[in-house]
């Protein structure tokens, strides 16, 4: 549940984050499995080099000049402005892997998840695919228009293929 920007499975919890900040302890989880799900909320301190989780990242889209609701645009920029320099040097190959374990982890709270996780993970997935394109040079809003008409192949609304 690591968001773009987060650090390499190869920095520790003990780098330490800027302001640290008070992040949960997930029980019964991995101490990496737990730093990938940590919130806001607190139970108890360990400083971290991570960026915040992606739905604390999309509230605070509403308490900047961008509405509650974010468009494909304004989403991939934010990503750009806030992840892109770090995503960048990740590279694609890397990109593309955090994005598949989003994908599963969105996977696995669709299964059993409650709504606030699937919320979570499908922020993840539109982050991971935002900061993929950006890497990629492919504006989002050019992409999903393939299917501004309906079905892309019979342009229908149902699908009638």
């Amino acid at each position: 549940m690591l968001s773009p920007g987060s650090p390499n499975s190869n920095q520790t919890a003990s780098a330490g984050w800027s302001d640290h900040r008070e992040i949960a302890v997930l029980a019964d989880v991995s101490p990496r499995e737990a730093l990938a799900n940590a919130t806001i909320h607190q139970v108890s301190a360990i400083p971290i080099t991570a960026t915040p989780p992606i739905e604390k990242f999309l509230s605070d889209i509403s308490e900047s000049a961008y509405a509650r609701d974010v468009d494909i645009a304004q989403l991939q920029d934010v990503i750009e402005r806030t992840y892109g320099e770090r995503d960048r040097n990740r590279g694609v190959p890397s990109t593309v892997a955090w994005l598949a374990e989003e994908v599963g982890e969105l996977a696995q709270a669709v299964r059993k998840g409650s709504r606030d996780q699937q919320l979570h993970e499908f922020a993840d997935v539109l982050a991971w695919v935002a900061t993929l394109a950006n890497q990629m040079g492919i504006d989002l809003n050019e992409a999903v228009s393939r299917y501004a008409d309906g079905c892309p192949t019979c342009s229908a609304l149902p699908c009638v293929c």
